[in-house]
């Protein structure tokens, strides 16, 4: 390397490490120019395609026919189609929820709070067939516990006929009580409580 001072020039050597150093980062930058770009990395989804995150919202007129149109779906029958009444949907709203799946209502629960004791009641609770074991109506039952704790209520509430074994089990592993007397099959009813000769489980928790 050559310094000019003037008239006078003077040759300085650079040392001989430096000399390398210089060539080795040359090649690197070549080197680097060829690399492929690397990509963000991206956190695979672990979740099967059939068990998509789902979430919780109100009911609205528009799933409440859906749900009325395909009820056969979520009861294997139609005999409570006549129950379902859209004014759990239009008077009580704010109680009435569905679990979605893209445009599918997957499972759906209808409540109301009580206006004579601090008490939660679920009317309905159904999964439709295809999405049952996946804990969604235990997921209904929370969101509904969660809101009536915010209103006051200090207990849940919910029926069923002596002969809904699935609604009593269901029940039961959700940790509440049957209340009333044992009937002739041992199973805990309260006596003519939808009307004389209409025996009915009656569920109860603390909340």
């Amino acid at each position: 390397m050559t310094l000019s001072y003037g008239k006078r020039q003077e040759t300085q050597l650079l040392p001989y490490g430096l000399i390398l150093a210089s060539v080795v980062l040359q090649f690197v930058r070549q080197d680097l120019r060829v690399l492929p770009r690397v990509r963000p990395h991206k956190e695979p989804n672990l979740l099967p395609p059939n068990l998509t995150p789902m979430t919780i919202t109100n009911c609205t007129l528009d799933h409440f026919k859906q749900i009325f149109t395909d009820i056969a779906d979520f009861w294997g029958h139609d005999r409570t189609l006549y129950l379902h009444h859209p004014m759990y949907v239009r008077e009580f709203g704010n109680t009435a929820y569905v679990i979605k799946d893209g445009d599918t209502v997957a499972a759906y629960l209808f409540g109301f709070l009580s206006q004579t004791h601090p008490a939660a009641y679920v009317k309905f609770a159904a999964v439709r067939a295809a999405y049952r074991r996946r804990g969604l109506a235990r997921r209904l039952y929370d969101h509904f516990i969660a809101y009536a704790k915010t209103r006051g209520c200090t207990e849940i509430r919910a029926i069923t006929t002596p002969t809904n074994a699935d609604s009593i089990a269901f029940h039961r592993a959700l940790g509440m009580e049957l209340l009333g007397e044992p009937n002739e099959d041992g199973v805990p009813v309260i006596k003519d409580y939808a009307g004389p000769g209409r025996d009915r489980v009656v569920f109860r928790n603390f909340i």
